[in-house]
This record gives structure tokens, sequence and C-alpha cells, in this order.
């Protein structure tokens, strides 16, 4: 089996990333056209929604301009949407028959995004053989409903930690921790350093970003241990609250607030806390999709950023990981610009386009990963967890609706203001899964 085949088969049953630092776009479709129809010659207009977290131009926003360029008197509107809410407006807008007319989605069914319960509900729009070759072999139930595709992706995302070296180094950290241990040391080594420095900053008030750290720090603690613990508990053979290492997942970032791994304040800080600290070099690392790390060198050409993975709970274990397919775009099902909003999906569908939209996102192409050399990029700590297929697809893609992440989220956040404890979180996620 080949490295593709094997990441292709890993990333079955779960879906796209949450992003940290994110994309953006949204507003009514655009009037002309019957449903169906639509024209990509001149005066055309479409619009676009994505989710977003900064002011760093997001990589839809460079295909966008790519596309208008090649196809002049064509229009895309973009319209920003803030991440920590994106879900929620898109899924509004859709039911009130206002939203865009190509929307940002995510593959599964773990979120407020995600592909299959939008498609379910009928607010996307099929699409054709152009869309459906672009999924990865083992991955069609995420972009797929009764075998019509519902959403094209675009790239595969690795999520671990986003690490500033040159923050690292002037605070004394000379080489990323590889284990828990060593995490705990690192945090009293740079807190020591002064001038209000932080191992790691977290967005703690926002959702996804406390739901993404708990997941990226459960790839060692549960999906190493257990790749096929989302089937198990699909068929209820565990639960959350059940699993030990569900429990060392949320006990582990207790342990951090305690050891000061956080910077002050973090249980209230928004994503613009991750940007600034990386950006001036007072916090070292922040877990989210590793893609982020090109978007911040760019804002931050003096600093140094790269990928690590987040180490597992002793030393010498096993490093694992987390990549999925990600940055999926659908069609509205309610567009009167369906044939301007395929056009534009054909476009992106081509092997030229995917390879742009990977550089402009910082993340990897859709196919030939295991033909890529990591060794001088932003990857090349974990380019060995990428070729030995040692990690799993975002676990949350596969949960059985997006109120489970969601309970996830918010108990993290309740971890982090003492209001909740560890087997409180675990049992709100099971009833969220039993609903």
């Amino acid at each position: 089996m080949t490295q593709h085949q094997r990441l292709a088969a890993r990333l079955g049953g779960v879906a796209a990333l949450p992003l940290v630092i994110a994309l953006a776009a949204c507003s009514s479709s655009s009037s002309g056209d019957t449903a169906g129809g639509g024209s990509t010659g001149a005066g055309t207009e479409f619009t676009l929604t994505y989710a977003k977290s900064n002011t760093i131009e997001s990589p839809f926003e460079v295909l966008a301009k790519q596309y208008m360029a090649a196809n002049p008197g064509v229009t895309i509107k973009l319209d920003a949407k803030p991440n920590d809410t994106y879900g929620d407006s898109v899924r509004t807008q859709l039911q009130a028959g206002n939203a865009a007319d190509v929307l940002e989605t995510e593959g599964g069914s773990g979120q407020s995004r995600s592909i299959v319960p939008l498609a379910k509900a009928n607010f996307l729009e099929p699409l054709g053989d152009a869309a459906a070759k672009t999924i990865p072999s083992g991955s069609e139930a995420l972009f797929q409903v009764d075998g019509k595709t519902y959403g094209q992706p675009l790239g595969i995302s690795y999520a671990g930690l986003v690490y500033n070296t040159t923050a690292a180094t002037a605070a004394g950290v000379t080489t990323p921790a590889k284990s828990f241990d060593e995490v705990k040391a690192a945090c009293s080594k740079v807190a020591g350093a002064g001038g209000g420095k932080s191992l790691y900053v977290l967005a703690g008030s926002t959702v996804p970003n406390a739901g993404i750290t708990s997941l990226i720090i459960s790839a060692t603690r549960v999906y190493a241990q257990d790749p096929d613990w989302n089937t198990k508990r699909t068929s209820n053979q565990t639960t959350f609250a059940g699993t030990q290492g569900w429990k060392d997942t949320l006990q582990a970032i207790l342990d951090m607030k305690q050891a000061g791994c956080f910077q002050q304040g973090a249980e209230g800080a928004g994503f613009d806390a991750i940007t600034n600290n990386m950006a001036q070099g007072t916090s070292v690392a922040f877990f989210g999709p590793l893609g982020s790390a090109s978007e911040l060198q760019k804002a931050a050409p003096t600093q140094k950023f790269v990928a690590e993975a987040f180490p597992p709970a002793a030393s010498g274990g096993k490093a694992f990981g987390i990549a999925s397919a990600t940055y999926s775009l659908s069609i509205n099902a309610a567009s009167k610009q369906k044939s301007a909003a395929n056009a534009f999906l054909s476009w992106l569908a081509d092997p030229a386009q995917a390879d742009v939209f990977a550089k402009a996102s910082g993340g990897l192409p859709i196919s030939g990963l295991d033909k890529m050399d990591l060794s001088t990029t932003i990857y090349a700590d974990v380019a060995d967890i990428l070729k030995k297929g040692d990690f799993t697809a975002l676990p949350n893609s596969g949960w059985k609706n997006s109120a489970v992440y969601d309970a996830l989220g918010t108990g993290v956040q309740g971890l982090l203001t003492g209001q909740n404890t560890v087997d409180s979180v675990l049992k709100s996620m099971d009833t969220a899964w039993d609903q």
C-alpha cells in the first residue's frame, strides 16, 4: 500500500480542521439567473463565503483574485465571517434563503458547517465528476451522501503545534519537548524568562481553539492507542467518560494551566491573542493547523515558525498526529448562479490550482504527499509522522453530531475557569452524542 493510499484510508470517516487562523466571506446570493443557470461571461457575479480569524490574506482570497484575473468580467464578491461563529451564521443564512453561492464547508458530520448534515437538509447542490475526483480514496463518506458529491476538498491539513523557534531560543528552550514532563519543565522555564511570556498561547474564550487543543492532545492519548475509537463509540462499545485516554487528555489541560503553560487571562482570550503573541514572540507555540505557520511568517518575518507535534505522555512514547482532508467548498442549493459557481469549482479541481491553494494556505496538496520532500519545509519535524502514517484524521468529523464538539469546547472553557471537572465534561459529551 502506498503512502497516499494509507493517507486516504486514515482520512475515511473524519473531516476537516476547524481553522484557528482561517478564511472568510458571505452575503446573499446574486440575482439575475434562474436556479441551475448562470453565466461565466462578462458581468457574471457570484458570492463566496468562508471563515476568517485575522486580517492576513486568506487562501480563498488569493484564489478568487487569480480566478478573476483569468476570467475578465467575472466578479467574486467576498464577505468575511468570524471563524468562531461561522458555522452557525452560514446555517442561519441557508435556512433564511440568503446564503452565498459558494460556501466553505467541512467534511463529515461533526461541526455546524459539516457537509453531511447540510446535504441531508437539502441546503447543498450536488457537484459533478471533477469534484468527486478530488476526494481521496476512502474519504468518500466525508463529502458524499447517497453517492452524490456535495463538497470539494482542496487540501490536507496537519494539526499540531505552530512553534516559534525564535521565541523559544530567547526563552532558553533549545529543543521542543518530547514528553509531557518536558512540556511542564519548558513552561516553567519560559514563564521564568519574564516579560509575561508563556510556552503556549490559548484563545480560551473561543470554542474552536479550546476544542482543537483537546483534539490535538487526544491524538497521543486516545487514537494512538485505539485508532478505531470513533467506530467503537458509534456502536456504543465505549464512551468518553469510560475512556482513560479522554480523561488523560482533559487532565493534561488542567495540568498545563497549573504549570503556567498558558498566558495570563487565557480563559478570556480571543484569536487576536494568538496572532499577537506569536508574532511578537511573547508565546512560543499554539495548538492549531500547521499551515498557519506560513501565514504568521508573512506577518512576522523576524520570527521563525515551524510545525511540531504535541508529545506523548511518557518519554519514548509514540509520536502521533492529526491530518485531514480540509478546506472544502460547496454550492448553495438555492443559488441563482450555479453555472458560474460550478465553473469556479471546476477551475479549482485542476492540479495547478490545488498546488496554488496548498502554498497559499501553508497546507499540503490533496494528492501526491507520498512524493513530496518535506525536509526543507515547515513540516520537516513532523515529516516522519506523515510518511509513516502515524496519524488520525480529525476526530470530531466522525462524531455523531456537532453538539459533541461544542460540549468539548465549552467544557474546556469551564475547566479553565474552574466551573467544570474532567468527569463533567466527558459526561456532557456522552449526553450530546446520545441526543
